[in-house]
């Protein structure tokens, strides 16, 4: 099963692919690394986003999108382009797609539960994309 974890920056989806098969885990490659919303917004700047999103998760066989939950109050709170991001993941009108929010607390606990397998330097992925990969992660070890 690949889950695709997400961490929503600004007007980016930072993404990481991560597969568990026989209790191995693996990083089936990959050359999007972040999907990007245009700066206006539109309904077709949203519609374009959700499609390319859908493509990526279809061409990879994903079954289940992880996103780290963002604050909605207070310092730490997610962006109102995050949030749009995030509705238009949840949106996407495949049946066989799931999608679920991961709290803070949630991944947290995982992680002292069932730390990382690997440290994430050694997984060959980029710095920005490591709350993706954990988000990832937590995922599978949370079903």
């Amino acid at each position: 099963m690949i889950i695709c974890g997400v961490e929503l920056t600004g007007s980016d989806a930072v993404v990481c692919l991560l597969e568990l098969d026989r209790g191995q885990f693996s990083l089936p490659e990959s050359k999007i690394r972040k999907l990007t919303l245009n700066k206006n917004h539109t309904r077709e700047d949203l519609k374009q986003f959700q499609s390319d999103f859908a493509d990526m998760l279809a061409r990879n066989e994903v079954s289940c999108v992880a996103i780290k939950e963002r604050m909605t109050k207070g310092k730490f709170a997610g962006g109102s382009s995050s949030f749009k991001l995030e509705a238009a993941i949840q949106l996407i009108a495949d049946v066989q797609l799931e999608v679920k929010l991961i709290p803070t607390s949630l991944a947290k606990s995982t992680l002292s539960a069932n730390p990382l397998p690997i440290a994430f330097t050694e997984t060959g992925l980029k710095a920005f994309q490591e709350a993706a990969f954990i988000t990832a992660y937590v995922g599978h070890m949370a079903k």
